[in-house]
């Protein structure tokens, strides 16, 4: 079961460089830039971006929630949980030690989960149909799901988590279908889902996911062409999933495409010279 969460890394932490529609209730140019130097691995500099814009703007839920999403990845990049082998190892993801979580890292990181959720839960009280709000708790959700999972090694625990960032995400789709990038909770539920052995598969119930890996892959295909914040992890995931599925070729082009969207992050120069090694290794012995 373990295996399925290989690519719930980060589910909630990836946009775009800028929205060009508030479908999902954002519209702030500070925010891709924040997300721009977040991809380029540049934390101090998204961190930047994010404090500048909290303080013009203390009651808005997102920026809380993806200056977690800017530590979560650089948790996950300090512990080399970002790289192929650990991602496509189901030993790695299940083992218990090695893994060190900076406690100060933690704390910075749950009290931002924390300043998120009660500015997004006060939008959503006012209005339920508040997107931001929505949006907000559907990336809260994930982020700790991830760190469960990932870092504190509770997979089984980090279910319940993500249960619930799937119905934020189902709700902010049946209220605005436009807002593509919902469809990548929905899409990622559905592949992690459909991976589950069935014994496992039928204690889990997840609202309108039928656990069908094949549509998580098509959700997650749609985000990558259309979504306004998710297109670059979609892209993320695909390329993870691709090389679960044994299709190297599709990863490799996967992983070119962000490394020439985000020239200064090395890990997508790192795994893209890796994987065309190995597929050039493949072409030649067949």
């Amino acid at each position: 079961m373990v295996r399925t969460w290989i690519i719930g890394g980060l589910l909630f932490c990836a946009p775009l460089l800028a929205a060009q529609s508030d479908a999902c209730g954002v519209n702030a140019p500070e925010i891709g830039q924040a997300f721009d130097s977040l991809y380029n691995f540049d934390f101090p500099a998204a961190h930047a971006v994010l404090n500048k814009y909290i303080a013009a703007h203390p009651q808005q839920s997102i920026p809380y929630a993806i200056r977690g999403s800017a530590y979560l990845f650089y948790e996950l990049n300090r512990l080399g949980i970002l790289e192929s082998q650990f991602l496509t190892s189901d030993k790695r993801i299940a083992d218990k030690k090695g893994l060190k979580p900076d406690p100060d890292v933690r704390a910075k990181l749950m009290q931002t989960l924390d300043d998120a959720q009660s500015r997004a839960m006060a939008a959503l009280s006012a209005n339920p149909n508040d997107r931001q709000g929505l949006f907000t708790m559907a990336m809260v959700t994930g982020i700790s799901t991830d760190y469960m999972a990932f870092v504190e090694k509770r997979q089984i625990a980090s279910l319940t988590t993500a249960k619930r960032s799937n119905n934020y995400a189902q709700q902010l789709l049946k209220l605005k279908p436009t807002c593509e990038d919902a469809y990548m909770t929905a899409g990622l539920s559905e592949y992690m889902v459909g991976s589950l052995p069935f014994f496992v598969r039928w204690f889990v119930r997840f609202d309108n996911v039928e656990g069908s890996k094949d549509q998580g892959i098509r959700n997650l295909e749609l985000v990558a062409r259309e979504g306004q914040y998710f297109k670059a992890f979609a892209k993320i995931l695909l390329a993870i999933i691709s090389l679960r599925e044994k299709r190297p070729q599709d990863s490799e082009r996967f992983l070119e495409d962000l490394a020439r969207t985000y020239p200064s992050n090395p890990l997508f120069r790192k795994e893209l010279a890796k994987l065309t090694t190995l597929n050039a290794s493949g072409t030649r012995q067949n």
